[in-house]
């Protein structure tokens, strides 16, 4: 188990030049391999480029975790209010099974009492740490617009347009403008769960650090079942993913509204020919010009792989780690994540996006984490059954992009 503790700026430092140093080494190595005669692979110099890639993906994770640790807000203080309350869930309730008292004391923090499906609320402390781990595991949520909702369903209207203006002398007549088109979505909701269990002596334990445990625990489990929900998800009592909605070449203004506009590579499972750059800049392009300042690159780990070894014509790298304080690695100037869920490059497989998943896809958080007790069911372990009521959706279609591997 990982303790969440804020990392020191030296930690922090440490990582960043380990980073660069690595990034140095691997473009060094791919120079090497891209300057040899056609025909005369040096197939030990390739497995080291695969070799320093795995290391360059590996130290970007760890400095991404850092900065977003470092970030952490510290889970002690806080009102009275609520420290008495996370003190009673945590040290009495999580531990012993006491329930005397905590009602009252949720009530008063949260301002929200049991809920009538049964459990407690976790304490906005801990809960708030798991949106950050949250964050961090799930790398949809930390580009996607979240929203935290108090009712069963959350609904936005989006204006398609559609009414009419002109220019007009000073005395004339104004005709009749039309009247601006609407459009109401729903991201589905679902409750997602997760079951961790401890024994009775750890619980005991007072050197157990059950808090930072079960955050951990939490995370584990919703992360794994959110990060697939948001990219694949098919909305049936989970969120949609974003390569459920139907795609198509039609560019924008042409197409049905709620489907999102692909950008074909020219070749059924593969770039076209051995430099991507075009078909990356066709896809950016794709994008009006007024969602390209926040959007982001998505697409799993083989593919960041594989791009990583690209140059411009000027001999120039497309992808970049992120090396300063907050900056996540780019590609082509703009944000790039690995998104593990994205597919395989494959034939006509929709593995790379291209967005502004802020303006595009909406997460929805309904009210805290809910926790039962249960110590009876599988002795001598004390499970802690956790529920939480979470959607997302497609909210704005023309905010989307995708790389589609195909001829056309």
């Amino acid at each position: 188990m990982t303790t969440h503790t804020q990392p020191s700026v030296a930690e922090i430092k440490r990582a960043v030049d380990d980073l660069g140093q690595a990034f140095e080494a691997f473009k060094e190595a791919n120079d090497l391999r891209t300057k040899a005669k056609p025909g005369r692979g040096d197939v030990v110099l390739d497995q080291k480029v695969d070799r320093l890639s795995r290391d360059v993906s590996a130290l970007q994770g760890n400095v991404d975790r850092l900065f977003v640790a470092a970030g952490r807000p510290s889970v002690t203080g806080g009102d009275p209010a609520t420290t008495e309350h996370k003190a009673a869930f945590f040290d009495r309730f999580v531990r012993k099974g006491i329930e005397t008292g905590l009602q009252a004391l949720e009530a008063k923090a949260l301002s929200t009492g049991s809920d009538a499906d049964g459990g407690y609320a976790v304490p906005e402390a801990l809960d708030g740490s798991i949106e950050k781990l949250l964050v961090e595991a799930s790398p949809i949520r930390s580009v996607a617009n979240v929203v935290q909702i108090g009712t069963s369903a959350y609904k936005k209207l989006v204006n398609l347009g559609g009414a009419t203006s002109g220019w007009v002398g000073e005395s004339d007549a104004r005709a009749e403008t039309d009247t601006p088109q609407f459009s109401e979505v729903a991201p589905p909701l679902g409750e997602i769960y997760a079951n961790p269990a401890a024994t009775q002596a750890m619980l005991d334990d007072a050197y157990f650090n059950v808090e930072d445990w079960l955050a951990e625990e939490l995370t584990t489990e919703f992360a794994a079942q959110e990060g697939t929900a948001f990219v694949t998800g098919n909305g049936t009592n989970k969120p949609k993913g974003f390569l459920s909605y139907t795609a198509t070449d039609e560019a924008d203004g042409t197409r049905a509204f709620g489907s999102l506009q692909y950008v074909p590579t020219g070749v059924a499972g593969d770039w076209p020919g051995s430099d991507p750059t075009d078909i990356l800049l066709d896809l950016v392009y794709a994008l009006r010009s007024g969602y390209r300042s926040s959007a982001a690159f998505a697409m799993n780990t083989n593919l960041v792989a594989e791009i990583r070894k690209f140059k411009d014509m000027d001999g120039n790298y497309l992808w970049r780690p992120g090396l300063a304080d907050g900056q996540p690695a780019s590609l082509l100037g703009y944000r790039a994540i690995e998104v593990a869920d994205m597919p395989d490059k494959g034939a006509n497989s929709l593995s790379v996006a291209f967005g502004n998943f802020e303006r595009g896809y909406t997460i929805t958080d309904r009210m805290a984490t809910r926790i039962l007790r249960d110590p009876f069911t599988n002795k001598p372990f004390v499970h802690f059954y956790a529920t939480k009521r979470v959607g997302g959706g497609v909210v704005n279609s023309e905010a989307i992009k995708l790389l589609k591997f195909a001829a056309s």
